[in-house]
């Protein structure tokens, strides 16, 4: 598969008057509002996130006891320089990766945290460091910075972790599984103690998702490759809290990628995607059940990239065939039964494109192809509410 470089994209937002924007940091994070009451700036040491979905401590050097859904994943993940890891333990140029244990790493600190997600920063490093996403997938990102890097994740009891084929790396939970895959150069493998080790070249990134028992299935890593080779390069979440509040969170997979949120707009959700590049991408959104429940289910979807409807692809490789070709776009759900979905929509080229996911009746009424966008695109573009602007 070919990889695809940088894109940025524009989320109007429906239910807040939140624009903000902010440069630099960690790939895969979004930077969130300066609001005081939004915001929140920690010490590494001794701090805390408690998500929603995720939930984990910091010491100086890792993060902690990293949790999903309530299930321990992780005992710690810790970050440190390639060269200084190799000369402490002796390391030769021809080791293999299944020999890098015990991390030494490097300082971590928690800097800024939202409702919707968690930034740490690696000491001496301006663009390297660790995102945490507070979805249901719980998506974990390590961006490797402006150096080469060893990532440890040392797993919680109970978990197991094998290479799962394709640069991949599957942990099994019980309650929860997941999957490791790199973005750029890099590789990602079980090492001598059983925990999961990975080596990235300068500006890649390390990616986690997790899934329910049993949620891990082809369509999950068919977007596992997508992300790995670079053509999926944003996942957008939207959705409603038990409480009523609409959150979200987007992570971003690579680099030099930029994502801007607005609230001018009423019922829609508008994606502008921009690079200097021509090559297309393909971004995912999740949908939750409540954001399906608004328009009654994933059928009633439709995708329009600048005003005109995109083409449904019908598998895979037809969603990949529309980069350089047509735009096109694909509802995924475990089942005809189950309460979310995801939408994978191809952009076949840029420089600048406008993306929206809306109620299909809703572009059938549209007098411009951009008005009256359906309730599921307020829903979805709460997925950047907390968040405005990535570039790394």
């Amino acid at each position: 598969m070919s990889r695809i470089p940088s894109v940025v994209l524009a989320v109007l937002l429906t239910t807040a008057t939140l624009s903000v924007a902010a440069v630099g940091g960690v790939a895969g994070a979004a930077a969130p509002s300066q609001n005081a009451s939004q915001t929140q700036s920690h010490s590494a040491d001794a701090a805390a996130y408690q998500g929603t979905h995720v939930a984990f401590n910091t010491s100086s050097d890792a993060v902690t006891d990293y949790r999903v859904g309530g299930a321990t994943l992780f005992d710690d993940v810790s970050v440190a320089s390639q060269s200084d890891h190799d000369s402490r333990a002796g390391l030769g140029a021809d080791a293999a990766l299944s020999s890098v244990v015990n991390l030494s790493g490097l300082g971590l600190e928690l800097g800024v945290e939202t409702e919707t997600r968690a930034d740490l920063s690696l000491e001496g490093s301006s663009s390297g460091g660790i995102s945490a996403h507070d979805s249901e997938r719980g998506i974990l990102t390590v961006a490797a910075g402006d150096d080469d890097r060893y990532v440890e994740a040392d797993l919680a009891s109970g978990v197991t972790a094998e290479s799962d084929g394709d640069g991949r790396v599957a942990i099994d939970g019980g309650e929860r599984d997941g999957a490791f895959v790199v973005v750029g150069d890099g590789e990602v493998a079980v090492n001598e103690d059983g925990n999961v080790v990975a080596d990235l070249e300068g500006d890649s990134t390390l990616v986690f998702r997790s899934y329910g028992d049993g949620e891990r299935d082809d369509e999950a890593r068919a977007q596992e490759d997508l992300i790995a080779d670079g053509e999926a390069t944003a996942e957008v979440y939207a959705e409603v809290r038990e409480d009523g509040e609409r959150v979200a969170d987007v992570a971003t997979y690579g680099q030099d990628i930029a994502v801007e949120a607005s609230a001018d707009a009423e019922d829609r959700l508008e994606v502008t995607a921009e690079r200097a590049a021509d090559e297309g991408t393909i971004v995912i959104v999740g949908a939750s059940d409540a954001v399906l429940e608004t328009v009654g289910s994933a059928e009633d979807l439709a995708v329009t990239v600048d005003g005109d409807v995109a083409t449904e692809a019908s598998s895979y490789s037809e969603l990949e065939g529309a980069i350089g070709e047509e735009p096109r776009y694909m509802v995924v759900q475990e089942s005809d039964a189950a309460a979310s979905a995801d939408v994978l929509v191809a952009v076949d080229h840029f420089s600048e494109r406008e993306i929206a996911v809306q109620n299909a009746d809703d572009v059938e009424d549209a007098d411009d192809g951009m008005s009256g966008f359906g309730p599921v695109v307020a829903l979805a573009a709460l997925a950047l509410s907390a968040a405005a602007r990535v570039r790394s």
